[in-house]
């Protein structure tokens, strides 16, 4: 999820509850505060989990609450997922501390520090080209053995092999997520059960009938032809450093939300801002028709999870 920000760049609580309420609305099955969508680098520890407490009071008696753990050091991302658990959140993400270079060794223990210190289920995340960090699937599989409670992995590498090579190893041990937006229906027919994705803060119900259509082998379908070309030039528009001030400029464009981003980001300008606009007016000008809230067929995640549009269902 984003983080919308007052005129004064402070936390806009109510506007959070209303974007997760409205998100619960349209049919996702959970929802990720605190990622790097989120904004998470530039807020402070306090804000975190004051931003938590808000989206358990929106949407925890009906959607799944999933935050992202991530902290320039691990004794902050235990605190943080200590105080996930004491408010009512139903699992966690687990972000490497990507402000630094990390080594393999440095980021397992980072992972296994906050693994040890809850007992919700947890997703790992792995984003190799925005953290500049890349667990292998071998290397997951040696956190997978040794913590339980790591049910799942959003994987957000482009080569979608990543998928069959994590099932290989540990077979139905561990589900995986999809990340990478431009990739998903590959990931789907590749073995992933879930989807975790950028765009769905902006066309959630879009988002679910993609979904939908994915896991149930329909890619053959008029409808999904037409709903996935219609996706593809946001998807692709939505890679890059710029994501968040992108996605924060579609929520402005349908009303739902300011373009507003907190420094060092600055909001889109010049010739940047015209190609968005022009990929965004289009997509808007044209935008399919799809029920609404319409939620996905239950998938067994892991033996404990159920996932649905994305996210996960606990």
């Amino acid at each position: 999820m984003t983080t919308p920000f007052n005129a004064d760049l402070t936390v806009d609580h109510g506007a959070l509850g209303e974007q997760c309420r409205w998100l619960a609305d349209q049919g996702v099955a959970g929802v990720v505060p605190l990622g790097s969508l989120g904004e998470g680098a530039t807020l402070t520890h306090s804000e975190k989990r004051q931003i938590l407490e808000t989206c358990v009071r929106a949407v925890s008696d009906r959607v799944a609450v999933l935050p992202g753990i991530f902290a320039v050091s691990t004794p902050e991302a235990v605190a943080l997922a200590k105080h996930a658990r004491a408010v009512g959140c139903r699992g966690l993400m687990i972000l490497p501390p990507y402000v630094y270079g990390v080594d393999t060794r440095e980021i397992q223990t980072h992972i296994a520090a906050v693994l040890s210190a809850t007992d919700l289920r947890c997703i790992y995340y792995n984003n190799p080209t925005a953290y500049r960090t890349d667990l292998l699937p071998e290397q997951i599989t040696v956190l997978a053995h040794a913590f339980p409670n790591l049910e799942a992995v959003r994987e957000s590498h482009s080569d979608v092999a990543r998928i069959p090579a994590l099932r290989d190893l540990l077979g139905d041990r561990l589900e995986v997520l999809a990340g990478h937006d431009e990739t998903v229906v590959d990931s789907i027919r590749a073995g992933a059960v879930g989807w975790i994705s950028g765009l769905i803060n902006v066309f959630p119900a879009e988002c679910v009938a993609l979904h939908r259509y994915a896991i149930a082998g329909r890619e053959a379908s008029r409808e999904f032809e037409t709903l996935h070309e219609w996706f593809r030039p946001l998807m692709q528009l939505g890679q890059g450093p710029k994501v968040i001030q992108l996605a924060k400029l579609m929520l402005e464009k349908i009303g739902r939300g300011n373009a507003r981003v907190r420094p060092p980001r600055l909001q889109l300008e010049g010739e940047t801002l015209r190609e968005a606009l022009a990929v965004i007016d289009h997509a808007l000008a044209t935008r399919p028709h799809v029920q609404e809230g319409a939620r996905f067929q239950t998938l067994t995640i892991g033996h404990h999870y159920k996932g649905e549009a994305v996210g996960i269902r606990m």
